[in-house]
C-alpha cells in the first residue's frame, strides 16, 4: 500500500509562469490606476457631459479584462472534465494575470486566484514545489483582508481560499515526506473548515477542497508523525462524510477502509484490520 515515488521538482522549472510572468507586470499597478492611463482624455477643464463619456469608456476599459476573466474561469472546469491538466494550469496562470489587472495585487481576489493557482500545480500537475510557492505569495494578502473585512460574503470566500491555501501546502509537504510541517498546515485548513461551517451554520458546499479531502490529508499527515490513533479518527471522519453523502455502498469506501486497516495493522489490531480489509473487499465486489 505504500505510493510509488514522486519526482519532487524544483521551483526554477516553472516555465508556465515564466513565461506569463512578464505580462503581468503592468498588474502591479492598481486597478484604478490602469482605467485612468488607459482611458485619460487630452485636456483639462472638462464639462459635465465629456465627464459622463469618460465614465463610460473606463467602464468599457475594465469590462474586457473582467469579460476575459469570467470565460477563463469557465473553461478550466471544461478542460478538467477532459482532463487537459497542462491546458487547464496555464488558464489558471490567465486568472492571475488578469485579477492582478483588474482587482490590483494586494487585492484579496488577486489572492484567490493564486491560490487556485497553487492547487492546480499540486492537483493537476503534481508539482508541490510550484504550489507551495505560489500558496505562500498569497497568504499574507488573505490573512490581512480576513482580518479586515465586515463583509459576511467576502469572509465566506476568503475563508474557502485559506481552505484551499493550507490545503495545498500541506498536502504539498506530505509529498515531499515532511510530515510535521504537513500536519501543521493541515490543521491551519481544519481551523478555517471550523470557521467556514460556523458561518454557514451547518455544511459547506461549493468548495474545491472537500471535508472529506481535508479529513483523510489530516489522516496521512498524523499517520506521517506516528500519531496513530489521531490518525484512525480523522480516517473514520471521512468514512462517515461519504456515508452521509453517498449511502454506505459508495466505492469511495474502499481506499478509505485500506487505509484504515494498514493503521489498525500498526496499532497491532489484527483482528479489527481484517475486519476493515473484508469491508474493503465487500464495497469492491458490489
Amino acid at each position: 500500500m505504500q505510493a510509488s515515488p514522486i519526482r519532487i521538482p524544483t521551483v526554477s522549472n516553472d516555465t508556465d509562469w515564466d513565461s506569463c510572468f512578464h505580462l503581468s507586470q503592468q498588474a502591479k499597478i492598481p486597478a484604478y490606476q490602469h482605467r485612468d492611463e488607459l482611458c485619460s482624455s487630452s485636456g483639462s477643464g472638462e464639462s459635465e457631459d465629456d465627464t459622463e463619456a469618460k465614465e463610460e469608456v473606463a467602464v468599457g476599459c475594465m469590462s474586457l479584462p473582467k469579460d476575459k476573466l469570467a470565460q477563463s474561469q469557465k473553461k478550466i472546469a471544461q478542460l478538467i472534465k477532459k482532463k487537459m491538466n497542462i491546458q487547464a494550469n496555464k488558464e489558471l496562470i490567465r486568472c492571475v494575470i488578469l485579477s492582478r489587472i483588474i482587482f490590483g495585487e494586494e487585492h484579496w481576489k488577486c489572492a484567490e486566484a493564486l491560490a487556485s493557482l497553487a492547487y492546480g500545480y499540486l492537483t493537476l500537475r503534481g508539482l508541490p514545489a510550484q504550489a507551495k510557492k505560489h500558496a505562500e505569495s498569497a497568504k499574507t494578502t488573505l490573512l490581512i483582508w480576513k482580518g479586515n473585512t465586515t463583509s459576511s460574503k467576502e469572509r465566506k470566500d476568503i475563508l474557502g481560499a485559506l481552505v484551499m491555501l493550507y490545503y495545498t501546502v500541506g498536502v504539498a509537504w506530505l509529498l515531499q515526506n515532511r510530515g510535521r510541517e504537513a500536519y501543521f498546515n493541515l490543521q491551519k485548513a481544519e481551523r478555517n473548515m471550523k470557521e467556514l461551517r460556523e458561518l454557514y451554520k451547518g455544511s459547506v458546499r461549493r468548495l474545491q477542497v472537500s471535508e472529506k479531502d481535508l479529513m483523510i490529508a489530516l489522516g496521512r499527515a498524523s499517520l506521517a508523525v506516528h500519531r496513530l490513533n489521531l490518525a484512525l479518527a480523522y480516517f473514520e471522519k471521512a468514512i462517515g462524510i461519504v456515508i452521509a453523502a453517498k449511502g454506505d455502498r459508495a466505492s469511495d469506501l474502499v481506499s478509505l477502509y485500506e487505509e484504515i486497516a494498514h493503521i489498525e495493522q500498526l496499532r497491532r489490531n489484527h483482528d479489527q484490520a481484517i475486519q476493515y480489509l473484508q469491508q474493503m473487499l465487500l464495497k469492491h465486489i458490489l
